[in-house]
């Protein structure tokens, strides 16, 4: 067993747990991406044969990705901000440096107050399963009222409201109380609604759509682009969420294992999402399509078709609203955090701050043409460039010897050398690419 160091400083507190570490950062992790998107491309794209560079991505990407972020928050025992000036604070650059850093910040707190709208839509369409006026109306009609200039406010409010909640107080042991608590109850209920589905009629389709192999589709480039970008984005690699997470981190905790378990659970409930939703597409004849559209008019309209459809609708969105909240509460923690460090106030204030000025730029995006601009900005530009700065900030500016002793904390035998040449030489090009392949295709993940 390898030395240990003293336990973590972080102002925040520490999970208690490697599993609720885990849990967590799947929490985090586990977003809207795997539901509406993720089953769609892994029929579009090959079925089987699509898991194969999907499944190398995310072992790539958990492997050395998610290590490096968690391992530089670690190191600094502070979120985004204070990571960035422990990476650059010996290079020439520093200044710069420093100043770069507040973009992957700027990235959690765009995706957070776009996601926050999307899930007050989700949370509209629960009260609407709950009470029938979902089932009352045209799916089209329902969503569209929510989904005009101001049209989601008070949902949209009370999504930050409850996500303040949950950040306002106790910190860490909040957030791994919670994680311990959704991501299970998410895991379960997504598995019953796979199972009612299975006895569906003609729901064969689905999974043919899903899993026979189109071996001939490894051969175009778009499948391997889209394998890409679906695996990177499903980790929330980001350059700034999971960083704080690894501030909370004990020191003897396995880095690297706890990464490649997130990316395991994280596969796992895309694989679930998919089984749940495109089966029961295929059942009733729909054509199987990604996006708000399949979420908030394709599955209302499967709902209603079956018996005990209120309830099956309920059990979706509450499920799809576990997801988003716990997404939620690592956008922001990202940014309290930061405040925290950076202007030395109280961490009450830094959450009032930081979801309030979420819901004032957000109450302006309301419209889904807006919303839909706004996240294309923050998810093509502003989060890839994140990553690679990163990527870039951990694994060449601070340097490969630091990054290693730190991410062999806790291991029994020290990581290969060919670990960090996959790092530098492989993932953070990777990233690059994944920048460049973003605005050339209007986004991959």
């Amino acid at each position: 067993m390898m030395k240990k160091r003293e336990e973590t400083s972080a102002k925040n507190g520490i999970f208690d747990s490697k599993w609720g570490f885990v849990l967590a950062c799947v929490g985090s992790a586990v977003g809207l991406g795997n539901i509406w998107l993720f089953p769609y491309r892994l029929g579009q794209y090959g079925g089987a044969a699509f898991l194969i560079p999907y499944l190398f991505f995310i072992l790539l990407f958990g492997y050395v990705g998610l290590s490096a972020e968690f391992g530089i928050g670690r190191m600094a025992q502070t979120g985004t901000i204070g990571a960035y000036e422990t990476c650059w604070k010996n290079n020439r650059c520093k200044k710069a440096g420093k100043a770069l850093g507040w973009i992957p910040l700027i990235g959690s707190l765009g995706i957070a107050t776009g996601y926050a709208i999307i899930i007050g839509w989700v949370l509209r369409s629960l009260f609407g399963s709950a009470t029938g006026e979902l089932f009352n109306s045209l799916s089209s009609d329902y969503f569209a009222q929510a989904t005009g200039d101001f049209g989601s406010i008070i949902w949209h409010f009370i999504i930050l409201f409850l996500t303040l909640l949950i950040l306002f107080t106790d910190s860490v042991a909040r957030i791994e109380k919670v994680s311990k608590v959704m991501m299970p109850v998410f895991f379960i209920l997504f598995t019953f609604l796979a199972v009612r589905v299975f006895f569906l009629p003609g729901s064969v389709e689905g999974y043919k759509f899903l899993f026979i192999p189109k071996w001939e589709a490894l051969l175009h480039i778009n499948t391997w682009v889209m394998a890409m970008g679906q695996a990177f984005f499903s980790l929330s690699i980001t350059g700034s969420g999971m960083i704080v997470y690894g501030a909370y981190l004990k020191k003897e905790e396995n880095i690297v294992e706890a990464s490649l378990h997130t990316a395991l659970f994280d596969t796992l409930a895309a694989l679930l999402s998919a089984l749940a939703i495109m089966p029961a597409v295929f059942s009733f004849g729909i054509e199987p399509t990604a996006g708000p559209s399949l979420m908030f008019l394709v599955i209302p309209d499967i709902f209603r078709q079956l018996a005990f459809g209120k309830l099956l609708a309920c059990i979706f969105f509450f499920s799809v609203l576990l997801a988003g909240i716990t997404s939620l509460i690592n956008m922001f923690e990202a940014v309290i955090e930061s405040l925290q460090y950076k202007h030395k106030i109280p961490r009450k204030a830094a959450a009032v701050i930081s979801v309030l000025t979420s819901f004032m730029i957000g109450i302006f995006l309301e419209n889904e043409v807006n919303v839909g601009s706004f996240m294309d900005f923050i998810t093509i530009l502003v989060v890839p460039f994140g990553a690679v700065f990163g990527a870039i900030s951990i694994y060449f500016i601070l340097g490969k010897n630091k990054i290693e002793d730190e991410l062999n904390l806790g291991r029994k035998k020290k990581l290969p050398k060919q670990f960090f040449i996959v790092a530098r030489y492989i993932y953070v090009p990777l990233t690059i690419l994944i920048f460049i392949l973003g605005i050339i295709y209007k986004g991959i993940g």
